[in-house]
């Protein structure tokens, strides 16, 4: 009788095993598409926007054809030299053990991953937003705070070995940005003021508040630009190579956090309950868990993810603070988080895409004379495609898949 019984468990676990499976490879299968498809639209873009092909348009319409085939080729061959390097150049510079030309060769691959590194810390901090049920659109702002933080503790932490000073003002910067999430975590969990406003406002009093302190007490002594002083040499993050490349720990910090963050969320009870309240506050709610407490720690660790990067930036790159010295990873981070589904991992993936797309299209601009803004342009259609994966499936002719794939439901507007 007990054989029998255990029978139709076997097949549960089966069935369950084969969901996932189709859940997972549908996800990645629209997400490579939608890649993809925004990368030949980019290039689409490009050849219908050239000089070179209505000039060849007058002579004939194969022609304009080939030209705007050769430009846009032209783009993508400079965006993948500046992004990851010439082949040609690396295999001959290991060929030859020249260390010096090996570290030309491969600097605009580590450059691309020095410029994904505060992607991934971002996207991090929005992606476990998301899985909370919270859309922290002041991944921005926390950032600034975090920096602020950490060049405070990289310049008047002084007398610190650099074993402890490297860590504290990492973590400091973490801290900076944990309290700029709180305020918003709480103000939603007792008045129910929505986190997209109050991050939003949070942003810009962020903003202001590292101009008043640059002109202020964080001015460099003798400076007419609003700059900070250079942090403590003990405080910055070690790097791997000589100059000019600029690769340092602070990518495997990121990648160790993404692992944390993993684990956190699926391994977990306190990750258990950050999704369940995301999915279902109500029945969250009924099962006994605490919705005020998630709210409050789910704002703060996010916060402290987007503080990470800025103290990334601050003891990695930078090595002092200027006036509005980030890209818009804050804002970036939006789009790193839908693209790789709130999932860590797929995160990672997404910001080393952007980070790869940001490093090469200086390159891109240089060599082949493209504009830089054709990179934002690529992004959007990317991240188009990845949210509305009927028009991928409809352009491939992919089946629609029996089973709905998992969704992230964010509380948004008007949301309990």
């Amino acid at each position: 009788m007990s054989d029998n019984e255990d029978k139709p468990q076997e097949v549960k676990k089966t069935t369950m095993q084969i969901f996932v499976e189709e859940i997972t490879k549908s996800s990645l299968t629209i997400t490579l598409l939608a890649v993809i498809t925004g990368l030949i639209v980019g290039g689409l873009l490009v050849a219908l926007t050239s000089e070179n092909v209505y000039a060849a348009w007058d002579e004939s319409p194969l022609l304009a054809i080939k030209a705007g085939f050769q430009d846009a080729w032209s783009m993508y061959v400079a965006l993948f030299r500046g992004a990851i390097g010439s082949p040609t150049r690396m295999i001959a510079a290991l060929q030859a053990g020249d260390v010096e030309e090996i570290r030309r060769a491969f600097n605009p691959f580590l450059e691309s991953l020095v410029q994904a590194t505060p992607y991934i810390f971002t996207g991090l901090a929005l992606a476990l937003g998301f899985r909370a049920g919270l859309f922290n659109i002041g991944a921005e702002g926390q950032l600034f705070v975090g920096a602020i933080f950490a060049v405070t503790a990289g310049i008047y932490f002084k007398g610190l070995p650099a074993i402890l000073h490297v860590p504290v003002s990492f973590l400091f910067g973490a801290l900076g940005g944990a309290l700029w999430g709180f305020v918003p975590g709480i103000l939603k969990a007792k008045t129910g003021a929505h986190e997209v406003i109050t991050t939003i406002m949070m942003n810009y009093i962020a903003f202001r508040l590292s101009e008043l302190l640059l002109r202020g007490p964080l001015q460099a002594p003798g400076s007419y630009v609003p700059i900070s002083a250079d942090i403590a040499e003990s405080a910055i993050l070690p790097k791997f190579f000589a100059d000019p490349i600029r690769f340092h720990l602070g990518f495997f910090i990121a990648l160790a956090m993404a692992w944390l963050v993993n684990w956190f969320l699926f391994k977990t009870r306190w990750g258990f309950d950050f999704r369940s309240v995301g999915v279902n506050p109500r029945a969250a709610r009924y099962a006994g868990m605490s919705i005020v407490l998630i709210t409050v720690l789910a704002m703060s660790f996010s916060g402290g993810l987007a503080g990470m990067a800025g103290a990334n930036e601050v003891l990695g790159v930078n090595y002092n603070l200027a006036v509005a010295f980030s890209s818009g990873y804050g804002f970036d981070a939006i789009a790193l988080a839908l693209l790789g589904k709130s999932n860590p991992w797929g995160v990672v993936l997404a910001a080393l895409l952007f980070g790869a797309l940001r490093s090469g299209a200086i390159q891109m601009q240089l060599s082949a004379g493209i504009p830089i803004d054709i990179i934002s342009v690529i992004q959007a259609f990317i991240l188009a495609f990845v949210a509305a994966p009927a028009i991928i499936r409809t352009i491939y002719r992919l089946k629609t898949p029996d089973v709905l794939t998992e969704d992230v439901f964010v509380r948004g507007w008007g949301g309990d």
